[in-house]
């Protein structure tokens, strides 16, 4: 049984969901202690308890420990089920990072699984769902045939966004003729155009708030040259909020679907944030990144480490940061590989065999 203790790194929820989704790909039961000792309100909170709840129906495991404010549970998998499933976080809980414990193993078990979630799309400490859809998702087209839909946004407190995911994998880890493709990304080519889409509660609207936030974020970056598209959009949702995801995207002369180089940033609107300031920081954020010439993002790179573990490959990112590195740690425990870092340079030596 892998032995795992949760406050190591950043000490977050990172490392469960990572055991979870790894637990599941290499049919190894793992226990975890000191579950998110070092947040303010350690152990399991309703989105971290939903996505075991979510892992254990996905594989039909044996979990034990699995409550509110649990710091300690063991998790012994089955084999992934195929078939539909609902999940609802029932708090404005992120969608995306419950996604963490149940893309891995859906990508890579050969089945068509789908999932239909209600929770937080766009939430403080997590991925936006627009940044999981355009920056996150194209990557994974190397290994799957993955649609998403969102049929509603959820903001904090109450949350109620809904989407479903459809996935089907191209290769099954058990399967040993399949030759999985690496990842590759070290450099940033071209950029092509910047794309974004800027979104706010119906409520809002009265104040232009998404008009506002993308003309922001397009004043900001005029000065790259590069084409501007935007899309603004207003929704009914349960509480008010809103926020811009943009992403930049790189090629020669067109997007290289199969090795795609996109960057990603975002920011949230909160009370007393002018919906300027809000387009201002996500663009200076994509700005940074950009001149940084990294072909991958920081938040695209901590996921992309489990990836890199099973398939092997090499990415260069604009900073190393503790989810990363909290990442790493439980790709080697599961995995028996080992990653090196040089110079924002990330590699795995020896991928999972």
């Amino acid at each position: 049984m892998i032995k795992l203790d949760g406050s190591h790194g950043e000490g977050g929820g990172a490392i469960l969901r990572q055991a979870l989704a790894l637990s599941i790909v290499s049919h190894k039961p793992f226990k975890i202690i000191n579950i998110r000792k070092k947040r303010c309100n350690p152990g399991l909170a309703p989105q971290h308890l939903a996505a075991v709840n979510a892992a254990k129906d996905l594989c039909n495991a044996e979990v034990k420990g699995h409550f509110i404010g649990s710091t300690e549970i063991s998790f012994n998998p089955g084999e992934v089920i195929p078939g539909r499933y609902t999940i609802n976080i029932g708090t404005a809980g992120s969608i995306t990072l419950l996604l963490q414990s149940l893309l891995l193993p859906s990508i890579f078990s050969g089945k068509k699984i789908s999932f239909q979630i209600t929770g937080g799309t766009d939430v403080k400490w997590s991925q936006p769902f627009d940044y999981f859809k355009f920056v996150f998702l194209p990557q994974m087209n190397r290994y799957a045939e993955i649609e998403t839909s969102l049929f509603r946004r959820g903001y904090y407190p109450k949350g109620g966004g809904e989407v479903k995911i459809r996935i089907k994998g191209k290769y099954a880890l058990d399967n040993e003729t399949d030759k999985i493709p690496a990842i590759l990304l070290l450099n940033q080519k071209k950029l092509l155009q910047i794309r974004g889409i800027s979104h706010a509660s119906y409520d809002l609207g009265k104040s232009s708030v998404a008009e506002r936030q993308a003309e922001s974020a397009r004043l900001s970056l005029e000065t790259l040259g590069a084409p501007f598209n935007i899309k603004n959009e207003y929704s009914k949702t349960p509480s008010t909020g809103s926020g811009i995801t943009l992403w930049a995207v790189f090629g020669e002369d067109e997007i290289d679907f199969e090795n795609p180089i996109i960057l990603g940033a975002d920011s949230l609107g909160e009370r007393g944030k002018k919906a300027e300031q809000v387009g201002r920081e996500a663009a200076s954020n994509l700005l940074a990144v950009i001149n940084s010439g990294a072909p991958v993002d920081k938040y695209l790179a901590d996921q992309l480490i489990p990836f890199l573990a099973l398939t092997g490959g090499l990415i260069r990112t604009n900073e190393i940061t503790s989810h990363l590195k909290s990442n790493i740690y439980v790709a080697e425990k599961f995995l028996g590989v080992k990653f090196s870092i040089k110079d924002n340079i990330v590699s795995c030596e020896k991928k999972y065999e």
